[in-house]
């Protein structure tokens, strides 16, 4: 039984000898990897990556002033767009010169009747200055003036002691010209067109007064009113009032 017992300790010593020596045998087999640049391979790496950051960075900082020259132009936009407005609303109001194509008309005495001898008007009524605009904004008449007088929405034209006045301003003396400016030369031509066959004509001639009328031009100029415009029952609303 000794001798046995002697055996089985023996191979048990032997086995754990063994599996022992095969671990030691496996870790000198299989060593952990290192890093084994030098010193110049790990600098280039580096720099390599310096590089990447810096482009990093200088994109970054592009994509920023993108969005900042986008900001501002919108900025711009906005304030040129308001600018815009402005000027249309003056330009509607007749606070600004106005240049575009349109036609000229003249008013003057028939002077057929002059040479027989007949008395005539040397001015032109209110009723028939009247007359003429509703048909020349019938016609799509955008910008108007008579007698060097910017016509706008509030423009009074009335008799003041058989004195023709346009706001203020008296028609003194024939011919009298009305400048009418429109949107396209074809609207001149129409308006044109239709002026030549207008009823206004007839009405100017039982007056013995003549109406020509002129062909387009593309470049009549229409002078800014020169009145102080009147604004009643506005007034301005108070910030934050959500009035």
């Amino acid at each position: 039984m000794d001798k046995r017992k002697m055996k089985i300790n023996f191979t048990l010593i032997a086995a754990i000898i063994g599996f022992m020596i095969a671990v030691q045998f496996q870790t000198v087999k299989k060593p952990e990897d290192r890093d084994t640049r030098d010193i110049w391979q790990l600098r280039e790496a580096l720099l390599k990556e310096k590089e990447l950051q810096s482009n990093l960075l200088n994109e970054i900082r592009s994509n920023e002033e993108k969005l900042s020259a986008y900001k501002s132009k919108r900025e711009q936009s906005k304030e040129k767009a308001l600018r815009d407005t402005l000027n249309e609303l003056k330009t509607d109001a007749g606070l600004t010169e106005v240049t575009g194509p349109g036609i000229t008309l003249m008013i003057e005495p028939v002077m057929e009747n002059i040479q027989l001898g007949e008395t005539t008007k040397n001015v032109v009524s209110p009723e028939l200055l009247k007359r003429l605009l509703n048909e020349l904004n019938m016609y799509e008449a955008k910008y108007v003036s008579i007698d060097g007088q910017r016509v706008i929405n509030t423009t009074v034209i009335r008799d003041i002691n058989t004195e023709t006045k346009i706001d203020g301003h008296t028609v003194k003396e024939l011919p009298l010209e009305v400048k009418v400016v429109v949107n396209d030369l074809s609207t001149a031509e129409k308006l044109y067109n239709r002026m030549k066959v207008s009823k206004a004509r007839d009405e100017f001639f039982t007056e013995n007064l003549r109406l020509d009328v002129n062909a387009p031009n593309p470049e009549i100029t229409v002078p800014a009113n020169q009145n102080p415009i009147r604004i009643r029952y506005m007034e301005p609303v108070k910030e934050g009032s959500g009035s």
